[in-house]
């Protein structure tokens, strides 16, 4: 039903971009074929014959386009230069690309509520909302998102100069939790474990914190060694129980206190995971994403938060979900209407576990446990913010 419900808005929303284009492009040429622009306007239709194709196949050469080569056709005309900026098209392209994006983040992620405001027909570059979607997809989009935000600002060459000059013996140290680990087919821990192609395992430290262990430390494209102290609801065989009886666990990882204002459970974190909390630089969160198999997103969202709870740590420590299904589907494109999609897309992770809310930085990527695919781009954002030079 979600499926068709998606389809439908979808279609009602590429019917008003069309709409929306041919009112555009109507008050455009009748405001062109004045006497003082009629010399200009000669000269702009015969460089650009692209202006006289009907409305719906100007727009379906625009959507066959990567947004790089749209924003440069904006730059051929003053017509196409208007006709980009129309947010209803920006609109039509988040519905139809965010599902798709293989990672978010927390300066990424896009306002979802505004998607939900009524769309408005008639006056091009309008939608009813206000909402700048050209730059919501621009900064999430991963084509996009690199040239955004440039990795070298002016400032970074001095900066890393003098960190290379700071010797740092301690590696950084993370605790990976949720039910992702649990739930699955496929284990990935046990899969990290074994792939030194992937992440080599650089040893097991000595150093112990009371009740849970050391973690494992793992070499990062034989640079840098990290740690991950892994966090299990329960004991193994009460876990094997669950997943195969697809079943959940009492999570004694967490004790909860009641509810909140909003009705949410309320967690704190046991005695020795609380320890764990004020030792490690950061957090990674195994989400479930495969479909039809999510828990419960307010008992998730609460555990989550109670792990980041400022009392326990920096609010500077990164957040990492990785958000995981057992095995690799069939490749699904936008390109591909009414396909279902086999894992919950990140951005709806996001929202679902509501980290937009968190005053951490974080980051959603797609991963899949078998192949452990994603893990990398996941780890390598990990190491950035606490610091490291990659």
């Amino acid at each position: 039903m979600k499926n068709m419900a998606e389809e439908s808005y979808s279609s009602t929303l590429e019917s008003v971009v069309i709409r929306s284009f041919k009112h555009f492009r109507d008050k455009y040429l009748n405001s062109r074929r004045t006497p003082d622009d009629q010399q200009e306007h000669t000269s702009e239709s015969a460089a650009g014959l692209l202006d006289c194709l009907p409305v719906n196949l100007q727009f379906m050469i625009m959507t066959l386009l990567p947004p790089s080569d749209l924003c440069r056709l904006g730059a051929t005309s003053r017509y196409w230069w208007a006709v980009i900026q129309d947010p209803l098209l920006w609109r039509y392209f988040l519905m139809r690309d965010m599902p798709y994006w293989p990672s978010i983040d927390h300066m990424t992620m896009p306002r979802l509520e505004s998607l939900q405001a009524p769309l408005c027909e008639g006056e091009q570059g309008t939608d009813g909302s206000g909402h700048d979607f050209m730059t919501d997809y621009l900064k999430g989009c991963p084509e996009c998102r690199h040239q955004w935000f440039p990795q070298k600002q002016t400032y970074r060459a001095v900066t890393s100069f003098f960190q290379s000059l700071v010797s740092t013996t301690a590696e950084p140290r993370y605790a990976m939790f949720g039910p992702g680990m649990e739930q699955l087919d496929v284990s990935m821990v046990t899969r990290l474990m074994q792939s030194p192609d992937v992440l080599p395992v650089a040893g097991i430290p000595q150093r112990q914190i009371n009740g849970i262990g050391s973690g494992i430390s793992y070499m990062y494209k034989n640079q840098h060694k990290f740690n991950i102290l892994t966090l299990y609801s329960t004991n193994r065989a009460e876990r094997e129980r669950a997943r195969v009886e697809q079943e959940s666990v009492s999570n004694k990882l967490f004790i909860q206190d009641g509810m909140d204002q909003s009705g949410s459970p309320h967690f704190s974190p046991a005695p020795q995971v609380q320890e764990v909390c004020q030792a490690v630089d950061g957090f990674i969160y195994v989400a479930n994403a495969e479909t039809g198999r999510g828990g419960d997103k307010e008992m998730e969202a609460a555990q989550i938060q109670a792990l980041v709870d400022p009392a326990l740590g920096s609010t500077s420590r990164p957040l990492l979900v990785l958000s995981c299904v057992s095995r690799e589907a069939e490749p699904v494109t936008s390109s591909c209407p009414g396909t279902t999609r086999t894992r919950t897309p990140c951005v709806d992770m996001a929202q679902r576990l509501c980290l937009p809310s968190l005053p951490n930085p974080w980051m959603v990527q797609d991963t899949v446990a078998d192949s452990l695919a994603g893990v990398l781009d996941g780890i390598s954002w990990l190491l950035r913010c606490s610091g490291l030079r990659l």
